[in-house]
This record gives C-alpha cells, structure tokens and sequence, in this order.
C-alpha cells in the first residue's frame, strides 16, 4: 500500500469528523418525526433514544479492541461505510421492536465511528508532530451544524424519508473518498510481537478520562437544560431560551478552529488549564445571573473554554506510555461520553428538585477539577519543535 502523506490524512480524518457530525446532527429533525409516525409516547421515546446511548457506550470498548489489532484507519472505513446507511435504516423503521434494533446499531456505529476517528486524529497529529485534534472536533461540530439546519428544511418540503436517503448520498461518497487518504498509525519495533488486548491499567488513563467525563457533563446540562432554564427562571420566551445552546455551540465550534494554534503555541497543559477556568467562569456566571441574556452570553463563554478540554483529553489518551491508543481511547471515550449520554438524565432529575441555577453552579466546581488535573495532560505534547505555519 502506497504511504498516504500526513497532510492529506489530515484532511481525510477532518472529513470523517464531519460526516460523523453531519449524521449525529441529521438525526435531531427526525425525532418528532419520529415520534408521531410510530405513535409512541414521550417516555418510550425517551428509551429508544437511551438504547441509541447504550448502543454508543456498548461499542466503544470493542472499538478499541478492534483498532489494536487492525488498525485505526482499517476500523475508521468500515465503521464509516456502515454509519452512512445508519439514519436510512432508523427512518424506514416501521414498528417500536425495529426501531429499537436500528436505535441501538445506528448509536454503536457513531460511537465506533467516534473512537476510531480519534485514534486516526492522534495517529495524524504523531506524524505531524503537531495539534489537529481542537480543529477536527470543530469540523464535527460544523457537521452538525449542517446536519440539523438541512435536516429541517429536506424533511418539511420533501418528507423524512427522502431527507435520510439524501444524507445517506451525501455521506457515503465522502467517506468511501476519505478513507482512501487516512493515515496508519506510526510503525513500532514491537509491532510483530504486539501484546494481547486489555483494559488500561495506568491510573493516568482513568484520571484523564475523568478529565473528559467533567468536562462533558456541563456539555450535556447545557445541551439538554439549558433552554428549560431560561424558560422556568427567567420566563424567557422560547426563541430566547433557545439561543443558550446556540450561542454556547456556536463559541465552541468557533474556538475549536483556533484551538490547535493555540495548543502549539502554550502547550496543552497550559491550554487545558486555562481552558477549563475559563468554562468554569462561564458556568458560574450561567447560574448566577441576574437576567437570561446575561445568562446566554454566559453560555457562550462556557463554549469557549470547553472548546478544547475534550480534544485535549483525547489526545492525551492516545499518547499513554505503555498503552496502546485504541485501549487508551476507547476508555476515555467511554466514560467521557457517559457525561453527555448518561448524566443529563441525573442532572434532570436534580434540576427539577432545585431548580438548574443551583446545578450550573455546582458544573462549574467539574470543571475547577479538570484545572487540577491538567498536569496529567502533559503526554499529549509533543517533543519535536511544530511545523511552521504554511
């Protein structure tokens, strides 16, 4: 196989990220679609969109698995091939039981999907000898930006059916295209002796993954509350309560593409600590302001430190001495992941007892936390000098 250079893995990886994001995305208009055609109450919505969540966290493990023995870039393809007929097979769905299987395979193959792009983005940034990781999570970002703008307008004029077969063909060439340019992982001395696949047994790992479960938490409180927030605290009319969210995506996404310039230039524990006091601020702020646009323009400051905690993470998973990258990976994947699938229910459930001010507050001292850890982070530097500015 002819060597694929690491500049144009960058780019293929970046586009999987936004196929990744683009699908994640299209699937948002299709939920009261969703829900009306199967004739299915909130709460039973509610589990199939858990059994999507469990299908991504049942996934993860074997993922990593998979990308020690093949290969990341191996995996990438095919779990990218199966994803973009993904939403296609949910949409035709015709029946609960159905819908369910498609719910969780459509969740495991994004899942997959996820760890196996990030150990081909820490593959990427090994050969370059520099940061992509901050500007690839922004290209999933801006995928899903695209997914859920699309999304509404294909399946109002055309119907939710014809809107999942047009995403379907607009991913699938991208990806077949794409996974002909992704890079391998760097050749080791011990690759032909390689070790049998199990769990990490560094404490770093697992303290590196609580750094992506804290920072995706208040992630997921913001996704999933925030509009319910503004709407119960302040009395904010809808299309003001659902700016939170946006101001807060649209921060990140944009911090995202300067986070890597950011994360050469200061290193990645100075980012990450800086990141996450600038996220907790933001946090603090969200929960004690006195009116709702002080409260979204709190969000956004939030979005702008998040920004680059979670890449960084997952690029300090993948570097661990003595630990391979899908191993690495696919346990920090799995408990960040949890924070944004898993918690929000819990934050739920706490946010209707109190009140969420009182939570925005207590996901900022999350984030103060990951401040502390940052030194763990260290491994995701890098030892040679990054490239100059092209």
């Amino acid at each position: 196989m002819t060597e694929i250079s690491a500049p144009r893995g960058r780019w293929a990886v970046a586009a999987m990220f936004l196929v990744n994001g683009f699908l994640t995305g299209s699937w948002a208009p299709q939920i009261p679609v969703f829900l009306s055609r199967l004739e299915i109450s909130e709460f039973t919505l509610g589990l199939l969109i858990l059994v999507f969540g469990l299908g991504a966290l049942a996934a993860m493990p074997w993922c990593g698995f998979l990308i020690h023995r093949h290969g990341s870039r191996a995996v990438l393809r095919v779990a990218a091939f199966a994803c973009s007929f993904a939403l296609l097979v949910v949409a035709l769905a015709g029946n609960v039981p159905v819908a369910a299987v498609a719910m969780f395979l459509f969740g495991a193959l994004i899942g997959g999907m996820d760890v196996a792009m990030n150990a081909n983005a820490v593959a990427v940034e090994q050969r370059l000898k520099r940061a992509v990781m901050s500007s690839s999570h922004g290209f999933w970002s801006l995928g899903g930006f695209a997914g859920g703008a699309l999304g509404g307008l294909l399946i109002s004029h055309y119907g939710h059916l014809a809107h999942a077969a047009v995403v379907t063909v607009i991913c699938f060439p991208v990806v077949v295209l794409a996974g002909r340019l992704l890079v391998s992982e760097p050749p080791h001395a011990e690759e032909a002796a390689k070790p049998p696949y199990r769990l990490p047994t560094r404490l770093a790992v697992y303290v590196t993954g609580v750094i992506a479960l804290f920072s995706m938490v208040p992630e997921g409180a913001v996704l999933d509350w925030s509009a319910l927030y503004l709407k119960q605290h302040f009395a904010s009319d809808i299309s003001v309560a659902g700016l939170a969210f946006a101001a807060f995506s649209a921060a990140m996404a944009a911090m995202r593409f300067l986070g890597d310039r950011v994360r050469n230039r200061f290193g990645a524990v100075a980012t990450l600590r800086g990141s996450s006091l600038i996220a907790a601020v933001g946090m603090l702020g969200a929960g004690l302001a006195p009116t709702d646009w002080l409260a979204i323009a709190a969000f956004a400051v939030a979005g702008l430190g998040i920004a680059n905690t979670v890449p960084i993470a997952f690029s300090a998973a993948g570097n661990h001495e003595g630990v391979s990258a899908g191993a690495g990976l696919s346990t920090v994947t799995l408990m960040g992941y949890s924070g944004i699938l898993v918690a929000p229910s819990a934050i739920g459930f706490v946010g209707g007892q109190t009140g969420f001010s009182p939570v925005y507050v207590a996901v900022s001292g999350l984030l103060v936390v990951v401040f502390l850890l940052a030194g763990n982070a260290r491994v995701a530097d890098f030892k040679a000098a990054p490239q100059p500015a092209e």
